[in-house]
């Protein structure tokens, strides 16, 4: 039963992580259509259309990441709790959790900017003003830890595939 539950998580997880990744990724694309290239300044005078459009964009495209984040943790508690895996003989796994669950605190704040982007947009006054603080406010969260944190997931895919730091058991 257990390795059963196991399987589903890491199905799920990896299905939401490819969400994930993916939304970042593509958020990050349009996101950078209201920046000077190479900067985190405002591309000056943008088509008010073109920018709140792009904003809108952005918002959906966060809660896309957000959900798929909220799945992949989730799911990853899960098959931590239901996998066969020893992980102290199985290091690619202690790692792939230590780089994951290391960096929950400053997902879940990013969220919460998010969260708070979406509901501006979605409900908020027409000015462009309260979105572009809030869009800035969530680029430069926590000195750049969000990117940092993304450079880790990245690197847990290598860590999956080759799997080092296993320690064969003596027969």
């Amino acid at each position: 039963m257990k390795t059963t539950v196991a399987k589903v998580s890491l199905v799920i997880l990896s299905i939401a992580v490819i969400v994930w990744l993916g939304a970042v990724n593509i958020r990050a694309i349009i996101s950078s259509e209201l920046l000077n290239t190479g900067t985190l300044e405002f591309v000056a005078h943008p088509n008010p259309a073109v920018e709140r459009e792009i904003m809108h964009l952005v918002s959906y495209a966060s809660l896309v990441v957000d959900g798929g984040y909220i799945l992949a943790f989730l799911s990853a508690v899960i098959f931590l709790w239901a996998t066969p895996f020893v992980l102290t003989r199985e290091g690619w796994l202690l790692m792939s959790a230590i780089l994951f669950f290391i960096f929950a605190p400053v997902e879940f704040y990013t969220i919460s900017l998010d969260v708070k982007f979406f509901w501006n947009e979605l409900f908020g006054s027409p000015d462009a003003g309260a979105l572009r603080e809030l869009f800035m406010k969530r680029l430069t969260a926590l000195s750049g830890a969000p990117l940092v944190a993304i450079l880790c997931y990245y690197t847990i895919i290598p860590l999956v595939i080759w799997r080092p730091f296993r320690k064969e058991t003596a027969v």
